[in-house]
């Protein structure tokens, strides 16, 4: 579905990302770990169109989008959860949710979608008139998903979704990424959370000052003595 072959990204004379190539297979959980500064962010902006590339092919689909603008990428079926959750804190719940839809015409169908949603997250259908800058983190983080899920992507890209979140909420928000990609979504996750991340990875790949080091199943990549020492305490 998702394949990124000898990808460069320069930040002026820094070389960010030094030509990395992975792959997301269709119906897959792929995740990347690396340490603050490996260059995780970056390649995911720039998969979304709001970095260009100094090289390198990001092909979705076979369609490259390296030339892409991001509005557009999220029309080819691909939307980003990004860092941060970045909602519309003056904005209702709902009406963030709707935004997330702006790329669509279907009106039956989006009102559909948002009902998914409901389902996926209650406590969002709970707060949907609230203003979601006053929601707690996990709840902005569930808003955030939510509202990439409006877009109705086949691919999903998620960047820290764990962040800043207590162990009883991290755990519910890695449950629903498995509940998305069971019910048909891919998902390209980006985590510092490894030991979570892996567990629940199809495969993964393993970033290091811009260029892919390690490369496996999610359960041989725990076992790796060297991303054990590395990333899980090991």
């Amino acid at each position: 579905m998702l394949k990124v072959t000898d990808l460069k990204v320069s930040y002026g004379m820094i070389e960010a990302i030094k030509g990395i190539s992975f792959e997301v297979k269709d119906g897959e959980i792929v995740t990347l770990i690396g340490a603050n500064g490996a260059g995780k962010t970056t390649t995911m902006h720039t998969i979304s169109g709001l970095i260009h590339p100094s090289s390198g092919s990001i092909l979705l689909d076979d369609k490259d989008l390296t030339k892409v603008t991001p509005h557009k990428i999220v029309g080819m079926g691909l939307a980003q959860v990004p860092e941060g959750r970045r909602v519309f804190a003056q904005q209702t719940v709902e009406e963030n949710l709707i935004l997330g839809a702006y790329t669509r015409k279907d009106k039956l169908e989006i009102a559909a979608d948002l009902e998914n949603v409901y389902g996926l997250f209650p406590r969002l259908k709970e707060r949907r008139t609230q203003a979601a800058g006053t929601l707690s983190g996990g709840e902005q983080q569930m808003l955030a998903m939510g509202r990439a899920l409006m877009a109705k992507p086949s691919i999903l890209l998620l960047d820290e979704p764990s962040m800043g979140l207590s162990p009883l909420l991290v755990s519910e928000i890695f449950h629903i990424i498995e509940e998305i990609n069971e019910k048909g979504t891919t998902v390209l996750l980006v985590e510092q959370n490894a030991k979570r991340a892996l567990s629940i990875a199809h495969r993964a790949y393993v970033l290091e000052t811009g260029l892919i080091t390690l490369s496996g199943t999610g359960e041989e990549l725990s076992r790796d003595e060297r991303v054990q020492k590395a990333y899980l305490g090991g």
